[in-house]
């Protein structure tokens, strides 16, 4: 079986571990733009402020084997079971976890178009295919707003990672927009380069992540109304609060599929702000330095809008009203993934959408797949070859960003391969 897959982050390299795991004997093609495995914008940082945010018992690469990750911990001797490792070490993990099956080729390029039965990447080179396995992660957003003043709109990039570096050493300002978990990790960047600045976060209600529990609260078992409403109700009544939220994890995926459009729109259009700060919490130690940069007046946080500047500064609209101007280095884009698939650039989803092989999904928050995470296209049919994984399918399941969601999906594709 000839298995190609497009993107090497987490989702990716474990579609291309559990594949080869699952049908021995597979020639098994993992494909990626930028020729980096194993890391993904999530765990390509090199700094050891950016931690994970989560607990090393809950990181574990595999779905069937939850101890994984903390055994390697033990072993390196960097933590324990609730541990949050600094990204760059958990990068190692995948690494050691990538190299340890035999037949994935690792092909460095991008993947462009699906004709006649290959995968065709930009050089013009065709990998032939049994089933392909769409694991692209997070697609990076742009500034919601124009801006004069330099600007960096993928703080990820090498690029963007020198367009920092360069603002740091400038004693203006600098201008963050987004106020979540993005945020946070170029906020300690900045510092860590000696930032020499103040830095200005803005979001539309200026809402940062919470910090995880020390020592946890532990999740408790729970009757999930399958109502919106009735389960905003539930989930609100419940303490302490981080349990609360923790105690639907088990359910979310079901109680999503189960929603109706308008209840997932409502939740869109007005808990999702809410439930990514509280769902999406960071490490308690990552909590402290950014409180302290705040309290010495480093870091201030806004509710507002940017609203254009010159070459020099920006105006932020504030939400209570009034404005202020602020004198800046640059601007920043902290707004975290693209949350539309109609403006993801990716040449290889755009070409499958034009050509119909597959369409949105309801929301269009990424693509339409049935159960088995098949993806299907513009006639309505599921592929018999084409999969999705990972946060290109957010639509269908919502929780499907972190490593203990994808873990599960990954095996399952990689078992109906098998079968």
């Amino acid at each position: 079986m000839k298995i190609a897959i497009v993107g090497a982050g987490y989702s990716g390299t474990m579609a291309a571990v559990e594949a080869a795991r699952a049908v021995p004997g597979a020639d098994i093609a993992l494909v990626d733009r930028r020729g980096t495995f194993a890391a993904g914008a999530a765990y390509s940082t090199t700094s050891g402020s950016h931690l994970l945010n989560v607990r090393a018992r809950g990181m574990s690469a595999f779905a069937g084997e939850p101890d994984h990750f903390v055994r390697w911990v033990e072993a390196e001797g960097i933590g324990g079971p609730d541990t949050f490792v600094p990204r760059r070490d958990y990068r190692r993990y995948l690494e050691g976890v990538l190299a340890a099956v035999p037949g994935v080729r690792r092909v460095a390029g991008e993947a462009v178009a699906v004709a006649d039965g290959a995968l065709v990447l930009a050089d013009g080179a065709r990998l032939a295919f049994d089933a392909l396995i769409l694991a692209g992660g997070n697609y990076g957003g742009r500034l919601p707003a124009k801006v004069e003043v330099p600007a960096v709109d993928d703080p990820w990039s090498r690029e963007g990672i020198e367009a920092i570096r360069a603002m740091a050493g400038q004693e203006k300002d600098v201008l963050l927009v987004g106020t979540g978990l993005t945020m946070v990790d170029v906020a300690l960047t900045l510092v860590d380069e000696g930032c020499r600045g103040r830095m200005v976060a803005v979001s539309r209600r200026g809402l940062l992540p919470r910090p995880h529990e020390e020592p946890a609260s532990p999740p408790y078992a729970v009757e999930a109304p399958p109502r919106l409403g009735d389960l905003v109700r539930q989930t609100r009544a419940g303490a302490p609060w981080r349990a609360a939220v923790d105690s639907l994890r088990p359910h979310s995926q079901y109680l999503w599929r189960g929603f109706s459009i308008d209840e997932k729109k409502r939740f869109l259009r007005h808990l999702r702000p809410w439930w990514d700060v509280h769902r999406h919490r960071i490490a308690p130690p990552v909590a402290r330095r950014i409180e302290a940069l705040i309290g010495e007046g480093r870091l201030e946080v806004l509710a507002g809008r940017v609203r254009g500047g010159d070459a020099e500064s920006v105006t932020v609209a504030l939400r209570g009203g009034g404005e202020r101007r602020f004198a800046v280095a640059g601007a920043i884009n902290c707004t975290g993934p693209e949350g539309a698939i109609a403006r993801i650039g990716d040449p290889l989803v755009r070409q499958l959408l034009d050509a119909g092989l597959a369409r949105p999904d309801a929301l269009g928050l990424g693509l339409d797949v049935d159960s088995s995470h098949r993806v299907i296209g513009a006639d309505g049919a599921a592929s018999d070859r084409i999969y999705a994984v990972g946060p290109l399918t957010k639509g269908a399941l919502w929780e499907i960003v972190a490593v203990p969601d994808i873990r599960h999906q990954v095996r399952d594709v990689a078992l109906s391969l098998a079968g």
